[in-house]
C-alpha cells in the first residue's frame, strides 16, 4: 500500500454507506461544460480560449494558470479565493480540460501511446455572462449516424494485459494498475445532441459538453478529481463496481478484493493531496460509500484537506493529475506499465474536465466520457487490476461501464447502420 508523509488522520465518519446519487435533473441547456454554476448555464459568452498539444512545448499547467490570470481569474493562492462570483462580473469562469496524457507529463510520467482522436491535450475557455440565452438545447435533426465500433484491442488482448499487470505485481513492481480499452466508430451529422444525451445519464455529477473547432467532449462522469471551495481540497475516488442489484450491492460491500483495491487508491489520493495541503489536514470523511451510476453500484470515498498557503492552480494540477483511480499505485510505476500495455492513448478519457471560477474550482475525472473529432466518435473504459483480479471478469466489467455510454451515442432517428454491422 502506498504510504508517505500523509500520516494525517483517516476519519471514518460514515463507513459502508449505501446511497444512490440524487436523481439527475435534466438540464434544459445541456451543452454547458461540466460543473458550470447554475447562473451561468445557458448564459455564457466565450471571451477567450487557449489550447495546447505536446508539439507546442512548454509547461501547460503554468500556461493555464497564467492565461486565466490574464483574463480575470487569478488562481495563484487557492487557500484564499479571490472573490465571490457576481452576475455583473465581466468573467464568470472558465471550462478547463486536461487529458490523461497531459496529466502524465505534469506528473513526470510516461504519457503513453498517441491520442487516437484529433483534439488538444489541454483546453481552457473563459466565459462572460450574458442575459441572453446562448446555448439552446440541441435537437436531433435526423442526420446523426454512427457506424460500427472498432475496438483497439480484443477481449483476449485485454485479458492478456490483466495477466501482465498481475505478473508485474508478483514481481513487486506495482501494487495496482488501471488498464483501459478504447473503441472508435465513424459518424455523420452533428454529434452534440448525442453527447448531450450522454451528459444526462443518471448519476452524471459531471454531465456536460465542451466543444472546439472540429472536436467535442461529452462527459457523464460521477467522479470528482478535485474540488476546491473556501480553501478546502476534496477528491472522491471511485473504485469497485457491481451490477445495480441487491445481490450486486451485497457482493460489493463484502468483497475483500474490492475493498483492498479501493483503500489502496484512497491512500494514494491522501498522499497526492498531502503534497499540496496544510500539514496534518488530510482526512477521509467517507470510506467505501456505495453509490449508483446508471445500472452499476460503485464504491466511493471522500478525501479532504486544507490547501497550503500559496497553492496555485499549476501545482494543484501537477499533484492530482492524472487521477489515482485511473492510474494505479505507485502512480509513476503504474504509468510506465500503462504506456507499455495500452495500444492507443487515452485521449479525452481518464483526464480532467470541469469548471474554474473566481471562488471555486470543480474538476471531474473523465470516466464515462466520449469524444468526437471530425470523423470518428471515441470511447474508453477499463478498471483497476490487482493480484486477485480475474482477467475475464475485468473484461466484463469494462464492457458494463461502457455500455450506457455507447447506448447514449446510438442514433435516435433514421440513419442507423445497415443490418449486419456489429455494435458492441
Amino acid at each position: 500500500m502506498v504510504r508517505g508523509k500523509s500520516a494525517e488522520r483517516m476519519s471514518h465518519n460514515h463507513p459502508d454507506v449505501v446511497e444512490a446519487l440524487p436523481r439527475t435533473v435534466v438540464d434544459p441547456l445541456p451543452l454547458d461544460p461540466p460543473a458550470a454554476p447554475t447562473p451561468c448555464r445557458g448564459h455564457r459568452v466565450e471571451r477567450a480560449r487557449w489550447q495546447w498539444r505536446p508539439t507546442d512545448g512548454g509547461d501547460p499547467a503554468t500556461a493555464v494558470q497564467d492565461f486565466l490570470a490574464a483574463h480575470g481569474l487569478p488562481l495563484h493562492d487557492l487557500a484564499r479565493p479571490t472573490r465571490p462570483h457576481h452576475r455583473d462580473d465581466p468573467v464568470c469562469g472558465a471550462a478547463l480540460y486536461v487529458s490523461a496524457a497531459a496529466g502524465a507529463l505534469l506528473a513526470g510520467g510516461d504519457p503513453g501511446a498517441a491520442n487516437p482522436a484529433d483534439l488538444p491535450e489541454v483546453a481552457v475557455v473563459v466565459y462572460g455572462h450574458t442575459d441572453t440565452p446562448t446555448t439552446p438545447t440541441p435537437t436531433p435533426t435526423g442526420t446523426w449516424w454512427r457506424g460500427p465500433w472498432t475496438e483497439s484491442w480484443t477481449p483476449a488482448a485485454h485479458a492478456d494485459a490483466v495477466r501482465a499487470v498481475r505478473t508485474a505485481i508478483g514481481h513487486g513492481d506495482v501494487y495496482q494498475v488501471n488498464v483501459v480499452g478504447h473503441a472508435a466508430a465513424p459518424y455523420r451529422g452533428d454529434p452534440r445532441p448525442a453527447l448531450a444525451r450522454l451528459g444526462r445519464l443518471p448519476g452524471a455529477r459531471y454531465g456536460g459538453v465542451l466543444t472546439g473547432n472540429g472536436w467535442a467532449i461529452g462527459c457523464a462522469s460521477p467522479e470528482t478529481l478535485v474540488e476546491v471551495r473556501a480553501g478546502t481540497l476534496t477528491t472522491r475516488p471511485i473504485k469497485g463496481t457491481r451490477p445495480a442489484t441487491a445481490a450486486g450491492r451485497a457482493d460489493l460491500l463484502t468483497s475483500a478484493k474490492e475493498r483492498a483495491e479501493h483503500i489502496m487508491i484512497v491512500d494514494l489520493e491522501r498522499n497526492d493531496l498531502a503534497r499540496v495541503a496544510r500539514t496534518g489536514s488530510v482526512r477521509v470523511d467517507d470510506l467505501f460509500a456505495v453509490r449508483r451510476w446508471c445500472d452499476l453500484w460503485q464504491a466511493e470515498s471522500t478525501v479532504r484537506a486544507d490547501a497550503a498557503d500559496g497553492l496555485g492552480l499549476a501545482d494543484l494540477l501537477r499533484a492530482v493529475c492524472p487521477g489515482g483511480s485511473v492510474t494505479g499505485a505507485p502512480k509513476l510505476a503504474a504509468l510506465h506499465h500503462i504506456a507499455a500495455l495500452e495500444p492507443v492513448g487515452r485521449g479525452a478519457g481518464m483526464g480532467a474536465l470541469g469548471w474554474v471560477g473566481p471562488d471555486h474550482l470543480d474538476l471531474g475525472l473523465t470516466i464515462r466520457t466520449a469524444a468526437t473529432d471530425r470523423h470518428r466518435v471515441h470511447v474508453w473504459a477499463g478498471g483497476g487490476i490487482t493480484w486477485d483480479s480475474d482477467p475475464d471478469a475485468e473484461v466484463a466489467e469494462a464492457a458494463a461501464k461502457t455500455a450506457p455510454v455507447r447506448a447514449a451515442l446510438d442514433p435516435t432517428r433514421p440513419g442507423r447502420p445497415t443490418a449486419g454491422t456489429t455494435d458492441r
